[in-house]
């Protein structure tokens, strides 16, 4: 069953704690799908008035920011050892080529990492635990993370909820091609986003490392 068919049959309270839990639980370092998630709601949202989208939008943000809090303090008290422990659970997300490209961005980027995490599957799911390991300064890692959960998360509700109300009224005028270009448009917004930051997390890798990476 397709995920926004399975969520027609979900109360709309259930459907934001789920939101909230799953993106949180993602941000906290667990590999789930929350942009999938979140993105389905948002046009369920937009398809039946009984699930008002401020409140998805609050509650996927509430998640993105309290999952990577919490991920920052497990990282912090947990240290290297989480790392290996997590690539020995995770090895497909957690592998050593993937913590390595991830701590080279936050060498590179610092506190901007997490920020751009957010639209980086990779970054995002690393970005709470690995401030923590890398020791970030908190209020560093709170004003990035912060920022970044608010424009992810409420940002993508909001374009997704708007895409699907003007494709719902191009529906009844031009038929599937409307809702066709509607959704890529709005996808394509959200992509340049995305690819900014990959660019940016390449642009990462390519820098030689620091002679002294934990100055």
């Amino acid at each position: 069953m397709h995920v926004q068919e399975w969520l027609e049959t979900v109360p709309p309270l259930s459907i934001y704690l789920l939101v909230g839990v799953v993106i949180g639980l993602e941000s906290l370092g667990i590999p789930l799908p929350g942009e999938i998630i979140l993105v389905s709601s948002a046009l369920l949202a937009s398809q039946h008035g009984e699930i008002n989208p401020v409140i998805l939008g609050a509650c996927a943000t509430t998640g993105a920011i309290v999952g990577d809090s919490i991920g920052y303090a497990i990282g912090r008290k947990g240290g290297r050892p989480l790392l290996a422990w997590l690539g020995a659970k995770f090895p497909r997300h957690f592998s050593e080529g993937h913590i390595a490209t991830a701590e080279r961005s936050f060498q590179k980027w610092g506190m901007w990492a997490v920020f751009f995490g957010r639209f980086i599957a990779l970054l995002r799911i690393f970005a709470g635990p690995l401030a923590g390991v890398l020791r970030m300064p908190y209020w560093k890692f709170l004003t990035a993370n912060v920022l970044g959960g608010i424009l992810w998360a409420g940002g993508t509700t909001a374009v997704i909820y708007y895409v699907g109300v003007v494709a719902e009224a191009w529906l009844k005028r031009f038929s599937w091609l409307g809702l066709v270009l509607a959704v890529l448009v709005g996808l394509t917004s959200l992509l340049v986003v995305k690819r900014k930051a990959a660019k940016a997390t390449a642009a990462a890798e390519q820098e030689p490392e620091p002679a002294n990476a934990g100055g």
